[in-house]
């Protein structure tokens, strides 16, 4: 039995996804704000052209995409560059580099979590220099996944999905906004969580997410587990986002290597259905980076009917990727088995951006500062003389400030 659950537990710390991405990333991601803005000036010969005068001067315009009527001023205050920017989910920066690039949203790891006066002290001075305040997103999904476990002694074991799957509703709830109250304090006002992935895989097998007790599937009160946890959430203003769609049910670190799923439509389509009963009640969703063969030999993330599926769901739905510097999808876009983590080709890069953007996808997650410029920078020169990728920029751009909105983020 001993030698069973050797590959079982090796898998479950391997897998854990959002720490995976810090430790890759932390020693650039935290560097000084110079040496980002280095980075960021060596651009410098592609964004001399793409910040016009006609970009930043936005056009008035007659509510294109259906946003409340309070949010018109600021919408046509803003520049395509702006706009662009909402786009953009970068890894936790130096506030001034916040503030500069105006990102529409921050990804917090636990390592940004050791020092919580520092971090709430950054997160205050990046929002009072902002137009628009950004979205500050951690993984707090429990179990394994616990971003307070390290800082709170309350919530050192602050139980799985599949803990208060199995508890009564209005616990769910009542634990659900005692957290949200906690990362509230903090600054954090969305979480990535829950976790809508499959328990049982398409051949009848306890997936991944359900032996790492992170997936909320059980049966039929599972739907209203979920929408507890959501309320607790919301009570204490915090949104959340559900994931990873359309049902993560491989095996593989999608993160670190292509992951592919032999899923058939029938139990993809099934899948879907536990992220339809709960798209009214959360705004956000997140796609997954594992390639679902029998629909496209693509990722997910970056396969247009994949992610038309997620819209369907609700045309308001905010689709986010997951982290857009993962080496699967680099290398699946350069082609290739093995990716250098330094000297990743421009041209590819900016085919990955091009990918996520015509797929459908709203806010794009990347946990590489530099390159998050970069991506905004990107995104602005080919609106330029292209009024699809324009009109998408805008689209998202809009869904994004509507959720902020509708969340009592601007006022």
């Amino acid at each position: 039995m001993l030698f069973r659950l050797i590959p079982v537990v090796f898998l479950l710390f391997a897998f854990v996804k959002a720490d995976t991405a810090a430790v890759a990333d932390t020693t650039r991601a935290d560097s000084s704000s110079a040496g980002v803005t280095s980075a960021a000036d060596t651009l410098q010969q592609d964004t001399t052209r793409t910040d016009s005068i006609a970009d930043t001067t936005a056009a008035v315009v007659e509510n294109p995409f259906g946003l409340p009527d309070e949010l018109m001023p600021l919408w046509n205050s803003m520049s395509i560059k702006q706009k662009a920017a909402q786009m953009v989910m970068v890894y936790l920066s130096p506030a001034q580099f916040l503030i500069e690039n105006e990102f529409g949203a921050v990804l917090v790891m636990k390592n940004h979590l050791k020092d919580t006066a520092a971090f709430k002290s950054r997160i205050k001075e990046a929002n009072e220099g902002l137009k628009i305040p950004l979205l500050v997103a951690s993984d707090q999904e429990g179990g394994f996944v616990n971003r307070l476990g390290g800082i709170s002694e309350k919530w050192k074991h602050a139980p799985s999905a599949k803990e208060m799957r199995d508890m009564p509703t209005d616990s769910v709830q009542l634990i659900s906004a005692e957290i949200g109250a906690e990362l509230m304090e903090l600054g954090i006002n969305m979480n990535l969580a829950p976790v809508l992935d499959p328990a049982k895989d398409h051949r009848k097998k306890n997936s991944f997410m359900e032996e790492s007790a992170r997936s909320w599937e059980k049966d039929s009160t599972s739907t209203e587990k979920v929408q507890a946890f959501v309320q607790g959430m919301r009570q204490s203003g915090v949104v959340c986002v559900s994931k990873h769609f359309p049902g993560y049910d491989s095996w593989t670190n999608s993160d670190h290597q292509i992951a592919i799923s032999a899923s058939p439509k029938k139990k993809i389509a099934y899948n879907v259905e536990f992220f339809k009963r709960l798209s009214d009640d959360i705004p956000v969703t997140m796609m997954s980076s594992v390639r679902f063969i029998r629909i496209s030999s693509r990722p997910a993330v970056f396969e247009p009917k994949i992610v038309k599926m997620a819209r369907d769901m609700d045309p308001e739905t905010v689709i986010l990727t997951d982290d857009l510097w993962g080496v699967s999808l680099r290398a699946w876009v350069s082609g290739t088995e093995r990716i250098k983590s330094k000297g990743y080709p421009r041209k590819d890069f900016r085919k990955l951006i091009r990918t996520a953007l015509t797929a459908g996808n709203d806010m794009f997650m990347i946990t590489y500062p530099a390159k998050a410029v970069e991506m905004v920078n990107y995104l602005v020169q080919i609106s330029k003389n292209n009024k699809t990728y324009r009109k998408r920029i805008e689209e998202s751009a809009a869904r994004i400030l509507k959720m902020k909105y509708k969340a009592g983020m601007i006022k």
